[in-house]
């Protein structure tokens, strides 16, 4: 075979070999670039948060440390504020020297208080003994001063008791006499009853009250004929005259034989000035139950008595009532006899001038002009 037919030949093996196409295989190159620019993204989108958050942070510590910034600025100035006070307070303050002579005057009246202080005690003398008796005749006498103007028998007998419990406090038996007749005067105060002056005067109180709204009965007319009804009898019974006569009866009524006075209606003025008669009866009534008066008590009693019987009918239940009550507190005394203290305040008088405190202070009492003639120079 020659050369020339060695490529033909070749030609044809090539013709004669089918094609076969090539895979279609996804180029990897391209998803790689799309996937980084994704994460470069993402990571782009990162930082910015991140520099906006920086941002953000840095903005509010700028806030905060101006606001510290101020508040140390307000501190300054109140700082500043105070020391000036201070400043102010201390140019105030007395110098050394004051202070000094203050001092040396300070030293000298506690010198002289001292020196009144021991003499106080020298001119005195007293032990506490002396000054609880002395207590004791002050209570005596404030109790036998509360039965002569008040008539208050509670009182007195706890300033009585209060004495006697000084003395029992003694222990001494040369007060035998003393709390003997102070024994005496508490059984007669305790026997005495004390009245109810403060009850009777919100009683009389509350009659006030009911005599300001009293008001009279008004009289009921009974058509009962009498005297014109017996004239019209009389007549024929056709003329004129009978008829008005009966017709009349209907309307007034004369009776000659009253068996009681007729009161007059009481209205407008005149049933005021009564009211306030009653009133001023009443209270006066109130002051002599209050200080014990029973003559001006029992006499006002009396004159509301008399208003209410000369100008109110004895069927009026409000008036009726009103009187009774009024019979019912004359009976209640006003005064009572207190007993007298006399007794025992001298006999305590005489105890205190037999204790040897009462003679020593008798004794130095000349003693006691001397130094009220040097604090008067």
């Amino acid at each position: 075979m020659s050369e020339a037919e060695a490529p033909k030949q070749e030609q044809h093996t090539l013709a004669a070999e089918p094609v076969t196409p090539a895979s279609a295989t996804p180029a990897p190159r391209g998803n790689g670039l799309a996937l980084f620019a994704l994460l470069l993204g993402a990571a782009g989108i990162a930082v910015g948060s991140w520099g906006l958050w920086q941002v953000r942070t840095l903005e509010s510590r700028d806030q905060q440390q101006l606001s510290m910034v101020e508040d140390a600025r307000g501190q300054t100035r109140a700082l500043a504020q105070r020391e000036q006070q201070l400043t102010q307070r201390l140019e105030a303050l007395p110098s050394a020297a004051e202070l000094d002579e203050r001092r040396r005057l300070l030293v000298d009246l506690q010198g002289d208080q001292q020196q009144l202080r021991q003499r106080l005690e020298t001119i005195l003398g007293a032990s506490r003994k002396d000054w609880r008796l002395a207590e004791a005749e002050h209570l005596l006498r404030l109790a036998s001063l509360r039965l002569s103007a008040l008539q208050d028998i509670h009182s007195a007998s706890a300033l009585v008791q209060a004495a006697d419990d000084i003395l029992r406090e003694q222990d001494d038996p040369g007060a035998y006499a003393a709390r003997e007749q102070l024994a005496k005067s508490l059984a007669a105060l305790r026997s005495t009853e004390q009245p109810d002056r403060t009850g009777l005067f919100l009683q009389l109180g509350a009659l006030r009250e009911q005599a300001a709204q009293l008001n009279p009965l008004v009289p009921a007319f009974e058509d009962k004929g009498g005297v014109l009804m017996d004239m019209a009898a009389e007549g024929d019974g056709g003329s004129a005259w009978a008829e008005w006569l009966e017709k009349l009866s209907h309307y007034f009524r004369i009776q000659l034989d009253a068996s009681q006075d007729i009161k007059p209606l009481l209205a407008g003025q005149s049933l005021s000035q009564v009211r306030l008669a009653l009133s001023l009866a009443l209270e006066q009534a109130q002051w002599g139950a209050l200080h014990g008066q029973t003559q001006v008590y029992q006499q006002s009693l009396r004159q509301a008595r008399e208003v209410l019987n000369g100008h109110f009918n004895q069927e009026n239940p409000d008036s009726r009532a009103l009187l009774a009550r009024l019979d019912e507190l004359a009976g209640q005394p006003v005064e009572v006899q207190a007993p007298d203290l006399t007794p025992a305040l001298s006999a305590l008088q005489a105890y205190l001038r037999r204790t040897p405190g009462a003679a020593a202070a008798e004794s130095e009492a000349p003693v006691a002009a001397e130094p009220a003639k040097e604090a008067g120079q």
